[in-house]
């Protein structure tokens, strides 16, 4: 019976892995802006206007955010039920599954148009980001606080169950960068100026990105059982 349950899961660890690569990449879906004519410039302005509801191309990148949070609930959905379930990987398998949902409410409730290029947008002010005035916002923080959530939750998991070796690695220096990022956002939100505000947000969405894709990669070459 444990061979046959054992056999019968060998495929997990693939299918977690295929998973979490698909969906750092297509959440990686914004650079293709650099390739299309979107009107926008990287240096200010914000990922949520590509796929506000006046853009050209905003079907391409909610697609990508759409299809980014199905692999991400299916993978948290996987991880939960075939992986090693202690605090800190249950804690950040719940996470990866609340930061698919909140990238699929993303893709669904976008912004209604961007400012800087119609001047009839209403622009209200925020107290963290200009665009925080609808429930795109919501959805992009619960994101953001959930995936800043798996990836703490899951590198503390690798010291401290001693598993998951490229997350000691690679995957702190990513959860570093990643940070400090969001540090850069955060404080040139509130100075004069743009202060690289789009930048700022590139670099972290793709620390993120690449999480995923490391993650992805160490529960392959986990060096524990699949459960206990």
């Amino acid at each position: 019976m444990g061979q046959e349950r054992s056999a019968g899961r060998a495929w997990a660890p693939w299918t977690a892995t295929v998973l979490l690569v698909i969906a750092g990449v297509l959440y990686s879906a914004w650079v293709a802006e650099f390739f299309l004519d979107t009107g926008l410039d990287p240096a200010v302005s914000f990922l949520s206007e590509l796929d506000a509801a006046d853009q050209p191309y905003r079907h391409f990148f909610s697609t990508a955010d759409l299809l980014t949070g199905i692999m991400l609930i299916a993978a948290a959905a996987l991880g939960l039920t075939a992986f090693m379930r202690r605090r800190l990987t249950i804690t950040g398998w719940i996470a990866i599954g609340i930061f698919g949902a909140a990238t699929i409410a993303d893709s669904q409730l976008p912004i209604e148009c961007v400012a800087a290029n119609d001047p009839s947008c209403p622009v209200e002010p925020s107290g963290l980001f200009p665009q925080l005035h609808h429930i795109h916002a919501l959805t992009s923080t619960i994101a953001v606080f959930a995936v800043f959530t798996a990836m703490i939750a899951f590198t503390a998991a690798a010291y401290r169950y001693r598993t998951l070796p490229l997350l000691r690695t690679m995957g702190l220096t990513v959860l570093a960068v990643t940070s400090l990022a969001t540090a850069w956002l955060m404080i040139a939100d509130n100075l004069p100026g743009s202060s690289g505000l789009g930048i700022a947000q590139r670099i972290q969405v793709s620390g993120m990105s690449a999480y995923l894709v490391v993650l992805g990669l160490a529960v392959r070459s986990r060096r524990v059982p699949l459960t206990g």
